[in-house]
Protein backbone atom coordinates (compact mmCIF):
# COMPACT_ATOMS: atom_id res chain seq x y z
CA UNK A 1 0.00 0.00 0.00
CA UNK A 2 2.74 2.30 0.97
CA UNK A 3 3.52 1.61 -2.66
CA UNK A 4 0.69 2.41 -4.27
CA UNK A 5 0.32 5.93 -2.16
CA UNK A 6 3.65 7.04 -3.71
CA UNK A 7 2.60 6.13 -7.19
CA UNK A 8 -1.02 7.58 -6.45
CA UNK A 9 0.23 11.11 -5.40
CA UNK A 10 2.99 11.67 -8.35
CA UNK A 11 0.12 10.66 -10.58
CA UNK A 12 -2.05 13.50 -8.81
CA UNK A 13 1.08 15.89 -9.02
CA UNK A 14 1.07 15.32 -13.25
CA UNK A 15 -2.27 17.01 -13.31
CA UNK A 16 -0.81 19.86 -12.31
CA UNK A 17 1.39 20.62 -14.78
CA UNK A 18 3.14 22.71 -15.74
CA UNK A 19 2.97 20.48 -18.98
CA UNK A 20 -0.13 18.36 -20.34
CA UNK A 21 -0.76 15.49 -19.10
CA UNK A 22 -0.39 12.71 -22.13
CA UNK A 23 -1.88 9.32 -20.99
CA UNK A 24 -1.18 6.62 -24.00
CA UNK A 25 -3.78 3.89 -23.21
CA UNK A 26 -2.14 0.34 -23.20
CA UNK A 27 -3.88 -3.03 -23.92
CA UNK A 28 -1.31 -5.44 -22.60
CA UNK A 29 1.84 -5.55 -21.04
CA UNK A 30 3.84 -5.36 -23.93
CA UNK A 31 2.19 -1.99 -25.56
CA UNK A 32 2.62 -0.90 -21.78
CA UNK A 33 6.12 -1.37 -21.33
CA UNK A 34 6.48 -0.48 -25.21
CA UNK A 35 5.24 3.37 -23.66
CA UNK A 36 6.93 3.66 -20.59
CA UNK A 37 10.13 2.67 -22.28
CA UNK A 38 9.33 5.72 -24.88
CA UNK A 39 9.32 7.93 -21.60
CA UNK A 40 5.48 8.31 -20.44
CA UNK A 41 5.50 9.33 -16.76
CA UNK A 42 2.22 7.09 -16.43
CA UNK A 43 0.13 5.06 -18.53
CA UNK A 44 -3.50 4.41 -18.73
CA UNK A 45 -5.36 1.51 -20.51
CA UNK A 46 -8.15 0.77 -22.71
CA UNK A 47 -11.20 -1.38 -21.68
CA UNK A 48 -12.04 -1.87 -25.74
CA UNK A 49 -8.66 -2.51 -25.93
CA UNK A 50 -8.44 -5.27 -23.61
CA UNK A 51 -11.58 -6.61 -25.08
CA UNK A 52 -10.96 -6.69 -28.51
CA UNK A 53 -7.20 -8.16 -28.05
CA UNK A 54 -9.08 -11.08 -25.44
CA UNK A 55 -11.19 -11.34 -28.24
CA UNK A 56 -14.72 -9.42 -26.89
CA UNK A 57 -16.53 -6.43 -28.09
CA UNK A 58 -16.25 -3.06 -26.52
CA UNK A 59 -19.06 -2.39 -23.71
CA UNK A 60 -18.51 -4.18 -20.81
CA UNK A 61 -19.74 -7.53 -22.95
CA UNK A 62 -15.93 -8.69 -21.06
CA UNK A 63 -15.82 -10.12 -17.97
CA UNK A 64 -15.15 -8.38 -14.83
CA UNK A 65 -12.61 -11.40 -13.71
CA UNK A 66 -11.01 -10.96 -17.21
CA UNK A 67 -10.48 -7.26 -17.21
CA UNK A 68 -9.32 -6.68 -13.77
CA UNK A 69 -6.61 -9.77 -14.27
CA UNK A 70 -5.01 -7.80 -17.56
CA UNK A 71 -4.87 -4.28 -15.97
CA UNK A 72 -3.39 -6.14 -12.85
CA UNK A 73 -1.02 -7.01 -15.13
CA UNK A 74 -0.57 -4.11 -17.10
CA UNK A 75 -0.18 -2.23 -13.35
CA UNK A 76 2.55 -5.26 -11.99
CA UNK A 77 4.71 -4.68 -15.48
CA UNK A 78 5.71 -1.21 -15.57
CA UNK A 79 6.88 1.37 -12.32
CA UNK A 80 4.77 4.26 -13.44
CA UNK A 81 1.52 4.75 -12.31
CA UNK A 82 -1.24 3.46 -13.92
CA UNK A 83 -4.73 4.30 -14.57
CA UNK A 84 -7.75 1.85 -15.78
CA UNK A 85 -10.78 2.39 -17.79
CA UNK A 86 -13.28 0.25 -16.44
CA UNK A 87 -16.29 1.38 -18.39
CA UNK A 88 -19.52 1.94 -16.35
CA UNK A 89 -18.41 -0.10 -13.04
CA UNK A 90 -18.95 -3.68 -14.48
CA UNK A 91 -22.29 -3.57 -12.99
CA UNK A 92 -25.39 -1.53 -12.97
CA UNK A 93 -25.26 0.01 -9.25
CA UNK A 94 -23.10 1.53 -7.21
CA UNK A 95 -22.12 -1.93 -5.44
CA UNK A 96 -20.60 -2.68 -8.48
CA UNK A 97 -18.36 0.34 -8.97
CA UNK A 98 -17.40 0.38 -5.25
CA UNK A 99 -16.07 -3.53 -5.68
CA UNK A 100 -14.62 -2.57 -8.74
CA UNK A 101 -12.56 0.03 -7.42
CA UNK A 102 -11.15 -1.78 -4.40
CA UNK A 103 -9.68 -4.59 -7.34
CA UNK A 104 -8.15 -1.83 -8.79
CA UNK A 105 -6.53 -0.64 -5.72
CA UNK A 106 -5.47 -4.03 -4.58
CA UNK A 107 -4.05 -4.13 -8.02
CA UNK A 108 -2.01 -1.00 -7.98
CA UNK A 109 -3.81 0.93 -10.20
CA UNK A 110 -4.21 4.77 -8.78
CA UNK A 111 -6.50 5.69 -11.06
CA UNK A 112 -9.42 5.04 -12.77
CA UNK A 113 -12.10 6.44 -15.61
CA UNK A 114 -15.98 5.92 -14.89
CA UNK A 115 -18.88 6.59 -17.37
CA UNK A 116 -22.18 7.31 -17.91
CA UNK A 117 -22.74 5.11 -21.23
CA UNK A 118 -24.97 3.10 -21.22
CA UNK A 119 -25.48 -0.29 -23.58
CA UNK A 120 -29.23 0.53 -24.58
CA UNK A 121 -29.53 2.35 -27.93
CA UNK A 122 -32.64 3.93 -27.02
CA UNK A 123 -31.35 5.70 -23.86
CA UNK A 124 -27.61 5.99 -24.96
CA UNK A 125 -26.42 7.87 -21.32
CA UNK A 126 -27.58 6.37 -17.62
CA UNK A 127 -29.29 8.69 -15.10
CA UNK A 128 -27.21 11.66 -14.06
CA UNK A 129 -28.56 10.67 -10.54
CA UNK A 130 -27.50 7.05 -10.75
CA UNK A 131 -24.16 8.52 -12.43
CA UNK A 132 -23.52 10.36 -9.94
CA UNK A 133 -23.96 7.41 -7.20
CA UNK A 134 -21.10 5.28 -9.01
CA UNK A 135 -18.62 8.18 -8.38
CA UNK A 136 -19.44 8.61 -4.60
CA UNK A 137 -19.14 4.65 -4.09
CA UNK A 138 -15.84 4.71 -5.72
CA UNK A 139 -14.69 8.02 -3.67
CA UNK A 140 -16.01 5.81 -1.03
CA UNK A 141 -14.73 2.57 -1.48
CA UNK A 142 -11.55 4.04 -1.84
CA UNK A 143 -11.52 6.65 1.44
CA UNK A 144 -12.84 2.77 3.56
CA UNK A 145 -9.22 1.52 2.47
CA UNK A 146 -7.76 4.61 3.32
CA UNK A 147 -6.10 4.71 -0.32
CA UNK A 148 -5.63 6.82 -3.12
CA UNK A 149 -7.03 6.56 -6.28
CA UNK A 150 -7.86 9.62 -8.58
CA UNK A 151 -11.50 9.27 -10.31
CA UNK A 152 -12.17 10.74 -13.98
CA UNK A 153 -15.20 10.83 -14.28
CA UNK A 154 -16.57 10.31 -17.76
CA UNK A 155 -19.81 11.37 -20.39
CA UNK A 156 -20.74 9.81 -23.41
CA UNK A 157 -22.80 13.09 -24.75
CA UNK A 158 -20.74 13.73 -27.01
CA UNK A 159 -20.34 9.71 -28.61
CA UNK A 160 -24.11 9.61 -29.07
CA UNK A 161 -24.93 9.96 -33.09
CA UNK A 162 -26.44 13.12 -34.19
CA UNK A 163 -27.04 15.62 -31.71
CA UNK A 164 -27.73 19.73 -31.46
CA UNK A 165 -24.24 21.32 -30.78
CA UNK A 166 -26.02 23.43 -27.83
CA UNK A 167 -27.91 20.87 -26.12
CA UNK A 168 -24.97 18.85 -25.89
CA UNK A 169 -23.08 21.51 -24.40
CA UNK A 170 -25.55 21.70 -22.18
CA UNK A 171 -26.05 18.06 -21.13
CA UNK A 172 -22.20 17.38 -21.04
CA UNK A 173 -21.59 20.40 -18.89
CA UNK A 174 -24.29 19.78 -16.05
CA UNK A 175 -23.15 15.72 -15.85
CA UNK A 176 -19.21 17.25 -15.41
CA UNK A 177 -19.86 19.60 -13.00
CA UNK A 178 -22.29 16.91 -11.57
CA UNK A 179 -19.66 14.37 -11.09
CA UNK A 180 -16.93 16.92 -10.28
CA UNK A 181 -19.27 18.27 -7.00
CA UNK A 182 -19.78 14.56 -6.44
CA UNK A 183 -15.65 13.94 -5.53
CA UNK A 184 -14.48 13.30 -9.39
CA UNK A 185 -11.06 14.54 -9.66
CA UNK A 186 -11.00 15.40 -13.47
CA UNK A 187 -13.61 14.78 -16.03
CA UNK A 188 -13.86 13.25 -19.61
CA UNK A 189 -15.83 14.22 -22.83
CA UNK A 190 -14.62 12.20 -25.17
CA UNK A 191 -15.74 12.62 -28.93
CA UNK A 192 -15.35 16.31 -28.21
CA UNK A 193 -13.00 17.96 -31.31
CA UNK A 194 -14.72 21.59 -31.71
CA UNK A 195 -11.72 24.05 -30.13
CA UNK A 196 -14.16 26.87 -29.35
CA UNK A 197 -16.67 24.18 -27.49
CA UNK A 198 -13.45 22.50 -25.88
CA UNK A 199 -12.31 25.99 -24.54
CA UNK A 200 -15.45 26.95 -23.22
CA UNK A 201 -15.83 23.57 -21.35
CA UNK A 202 -12.02 23.92 -19.98
CA UNK A 203 -13.34 26.80 -18.12
CA UNK A 204 -16.80 26.24 -17.26
CA UNK A 205 -16.16 22.61 -15.89
CA UNK A 206 -13.43 23.92 -13.08
CA UNK A 207 -11.54 20.74 -12.72
CA UNK A 208 -8.73 19.08 -14.60
CA UNK A 209 -10.38 17.97 -18.30
CA UNK A 210 -9.97 14.75 -20.36
CA UNK A 211 -9.86 15.16 -24.02
CA UNK A 212 -10.09 12.16 -26.26
CA UNK A 213 -7.24 12.87 -28.94
CA UNK A 214 -8.38 11.16 -32.59
CA UNK A 215 -7.50 11.96 -36.27
CA UNK A 216 -9.46 15.42 -35.94
CA UNK A 217 -8.86 16.08 -32.78
CA UNK A 218 -6.51 19.49 -32.39
CA UNK A 219 -3.25 18.68 -31.81
CA UNK A 220 -1.49 18.63 -28.23
CA UNK A 221 -0.21 21.87 -28.02
CA UNK A 222 -3.17 23.41 -28.91
CA UNK A 223 -5.22 21.70 -26.49
CA UNK A 224 -2.57 22.73 -24.06
CA UNK A 225 -3.33 25.97 -25.21
CA UNK A 226 -6.83 25.51 -24.63
CA UNK A 227 -6.34 24.98 -20.93
CA UNK A 228 -6.57 21.06 -21.31
CA UNK A 229 -4.74 19.32 -18.78
CA UNK A 230 -5.06 15.61 -19.55
CA UNK A 231 -5.29 14.00 -23.11
CA UNK A 232 -5.78 10.25 -23.70
CA UNK A 233 -5.73 8.52 -26.32
CA UNK A 234 -8.37 5.42 -25.94
CA UNK A 235 -7.63 2.30 -28.21
CA UNK A 236 -6.81 4.50 -31.24
CA UNK A 237 -3.15 2.78 -30.84
CA UNK A 238 -4.42 -0.64 -30.74
CA UNK A 239 -6.84 -0.26 -33.27
CA UNK A 240 -4.19 1.01 -35.75
CA UNK A 241 -2.21 -1.81 -34.96
CA UNK A 242 -4.62 -3.80 -36.19
CA UNK A 243 -4.83 -2.32 -39.02
CA UNK A 244 -1.22 -3.17 -39.79
CA UNK A 245 -1.84 -6.30 -38.90
CA UNK A 246 -4.79 -6.45 -41.97
CA UNK A 247 -1.90 -4.78 -44.39
CA UNK A 248 0.54 -7.37 -43.55
CA UNK A 249 -2.47 -9.99 -44.07
CA UNK A 250 -3.47 -8.51 -47.48
CA UNK A 251 -0.02 -7.94 -48.54
CA UNK A 252 1.12 -11.78 -48.04
CA UNK A 253 -1.75 -12.86 -49.43
CA UNK A 254 -2.05 -11.01 -52.69
CA UNK A 255 1.66 -10.51 -53.76
CA UNK A 256 3.59 -12.71 -51.55
CA UNK A 257 5.96 -10.35 -50.33
CA UNK A 258 6.59 -8.81 -46.68
CA UNK A 259 7.26 -5.20 -46.67
CA UNK A 260 4.70 -3.97 -44.17
CA UNK A 261 6.74 -5.74 -42.21
CA UNK A 262 9.92 -3.37 -42.02
CA UNK A 263 10.23 -1.41 -39.41
CA UNK A 264 9.15 -3.80 -36.71
CA UNK A 265 11.20 -4.29 -33.76
CA UNK A 266 13.68 -6.47 -33.55
CA UNK A 267 13.22 -9.61 -31.70
CA UNK A 268 16.10 -9.66 -29.34
CA UNK A 269 14.78 -5.68 -28.44
CA UNK A 270 11.35 -7.38 -27.78
CA UNK A 271 12.72 -10.21 -25.92
CA UNK A 272 15.11 -7.82 -23.75
CA UNK A 273 11.89 -5.15 -22.91
CA UNK A 274 9.71 -8.02 -21.85
CA UNK A 275 12.42 -9.48 -19.83
CA UNK A 276 13.45 -6.49 -17.92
Amino acid sequence: MESHTVKALQFRQLHRGPAVLILPNAWDVASARIFEDAGFPAIATTSAGIAFSLGYPDGQRIPREEMMARIGRIARAVQVPVTADIEAGYGSGPEDAAKTTRELIQSGVVGMNLEDGSDDPNRPLIDLQLAIEKVRAARQAAVEMRAQIWINARTDVYLRPGGDPDADYSEALRRLVAFREAAADSVFAPGLKDAETIGRLVKAVECPLNILALPGTPSIPELEKLGVRRVSVGSGPMRATLGLLRRVAEELKTSGTYSTMEGAIPHAEVNKLLGG
